[in-house]
């Protein structure tokens, strides 16, 4: 096969210890469809797009993601659970076997670079062992021009090798598979698993220690859309919650569909090049935007397809419910070119609250606001296992806890002073249940959730009266344009008051217990923030 290389002027891969591989420079990603194809590694679809599988693992391993712990990290990561240290002459060694294990073979490199604000950018070298993981770094992330590709020099690399695999009695990880960063080094190392979704997340880690810890911008999990205005949007969201369907909007730009800074001078922009959207239950009705973007150049994750056919099944998730989709932003109709956003004017903090507690939409303080994005509180419905019949909690810190390396309270305070200083309107949005829990209640109705949000982005809730909740302290409007006022306040829906507000104080303890972890480093305005529960219970 004849292919089309474009290799910058020092192109050695040498310097990373691998030798005599042979190496595929920024090969378009035509090639890299056809290389998998031809490898039996990948099915084309009907939509176009190539379809593979990632192995073993078919999400994230929270528990096999470490930092190593050198001068750079040592007081400033908030070492615990979710940032796991690991031992600096480990990571060299099996740094080193690694590209041993490399060498001789046939690689795949792309030079990319994060951060559509060019103050900003970061310049990655990702070195893979499989094609089609070459090309969800090339979907993924921004693509330099051929100009810029002669003379690229990286900043970070990232060395990736599903097939290989640790040996944790000597390598130091917990099993066979790792994502470790090196920010002495500037390097990440993936190995033991195919899931693409650590390669963006292990630069998506490096920025959120990079830009708050040593460049004074606000790194965020959450989607991004402007109006014709000027006012960007930013949505906070676990998975679930609704953020990438609501920030898709036909009357807004998307700047991007999760990963942003937050500049000094107010400048919101993409970190990605690309989206990597979950396709389980996808329908060209619930999301056209992303049904349509599943189309060639895009690349299917553990799809299954219809019997005897190379049509995808959406709804079948017997290979996992994580069934994903990699495409550049470009496949998507109305995006903001470039990717990047300035006047910020309204946050919204997305809830999936299966309690059917929480308002439909509530206007918080920066006081709330703080607490609630240190407390990142989304409850999916009960799971199918015997006995299970509440809804589930998920608290996840700053809406993306597997990816901040700081405490959480350092990007609140950002949050805070920023909301601040642009005067920011920050609102609370339950996407999950009214007039019941989960199973009594009803889901909140798609049409709903987006007019109140048109109404906040439209100023149309600036001069409605508000009433408190009585627990959550939370702002709720008493009227929003086409929206019945009975759903507005959300213990006017429950037929049973008593339990209504029996379900709401114990969602409160939930929450107060929760951020006790927090509470040391909270400063009082934050802890002001806190529903009012604690008293009462």
């Amino acid at each position: 096969m004849n292919f089309t290389e474009i290799k910058p002027s020092n192109f050695s891969l040498e310097k990373y210890g691998i030798k005599d591989a042979e190496a595929h420079w920024n090969l378009n990603p035509s090639d890299l469809e056809e290389i998998a194809i031809e490898k039996n590694m990948a099915v084309r679809s009907a939509s176009g797009a190539i379809a593979i599988d990632t192995g073993e693992f078919t999400g994230r391993s929270p528990k096999d993601r470490f930092i190593v712990e050198d001068e750079i990290t040592k007081d400033a990561v908030w070492w615990g659970d979710v940032n796991i240290k690991f031992d600096a002459d480990k990571f060299d060694s099996l740094q080193g076997k690694m590209a041993d294990y490399l060498s001789g073979k046939e690689v795949y490199v792309r030079d990319v670079y994060a951060c559509a604000d060019e103050r900003y950018k970061l310049k990655i070298r990702v070195i893979n062992e499989y094609p089609w993981s070459n090309m969800f770094a090339y979907n993924m992330f921004l693509r330099p021009s051929e100009e810029e590709l002669k003379d690229f020099e990286p900043d970070w690399v990232v060395i990736n090798a599903p097939s290989f695999m640790a040996d944790p009695a000597v390598d130091g990880t917990r099993q066979h598979n790792f994502a470790i960063l090196n920010f002495s080094k500037q390097t990440a190392i993936i190995g033991g698993t195919g899931y693409t979704g650590e390669i963006k997340k292990g630069i998506f880690s490096a920025l959120n220690f990079i830009l708050p810890h040593q460049r004074d911008v606000l790194s965020m999990h959450c989607s991004a859309n402007v109006g014709e205005a000027g006012d960007t949007a930013l949505f906070f969201g676990l998975s679930g919650t609704g953020k990438t369907t609501l920030s898709a909007d036909p009357n807004r730009k998307l700047i991007g569909d999760d990963e942003h800074g937050w500049t000094k001078d107010n400048v919101i922009f993409n970190f990605e090049g690309g989206c990597y959207a979950k396709v389980i239950d996808l329908s060209e009705e619930k999301e056209p935007d992303i049904f349509r973007a599943i189309k060639q150049g895009a690349l299917l994750e553990n799809i299954v397809f219809k019997e005897g056919t190379n049509e995808v099944d959406y709804e079948d998730g017997s290979r996992t419910q994580n069934t994903r989709v990699s495409y550049p932003i470009n496949h998507i109709n109305n995006i903001q070119k470039p990717s990047y956003g300035e006047n910020p004017k309204n946050i919204f903090f997305l809830t999936c609250d299966a309690y059917g507690v929480l308002p439909p939409i509530s206007k918080l303080t920066p006081g709330q606001a703080a607490f609630h994005f240190i407390s990142g509180y989304t409850a999916k419905v009960a799971g199918t296992e015997a006995g299970v019949d509440e809804p589930q909690t998920t608290f996840s810190a700053c809406f993306g806890a597997p990816f901040m390396p700081l405490h959480p309270t350092r990007y609140a305070d950002m949050l805070s002073r920023k909301m601040k200083d642009a005067g920011v309107n920050v609102w609370l949005v339950n996407t999950g249940w009214s007039g019941g829990a989960y199973g009594v209640g009803q889901r909140m109705k798609l049409k709903y959730t987006r007019a109140m949000i048109t109404a906040a982005l439209n100023g149309k809730l600036d001069d409605v009266s508000y009433s408190e909740h009585e627990v959550f302290g939370l702002m709720m409007p008493d009227s929003c344009p086409n929206v019945p006022e009975e759903i507005l306040h959300p213990r006017n829906t429950w037929s049973d008051k008593d339990k209504y507000d029996k379900t709401a104080l114990s969602l409160a303890q939930k929450f107060n217990n929760n951020f006790t972890k927090f509470a040391e480093y909270a400063n009082e305005e934050i802890l002001a923030g806190a529903p009012k529960a604690a008293e009462k219970v």
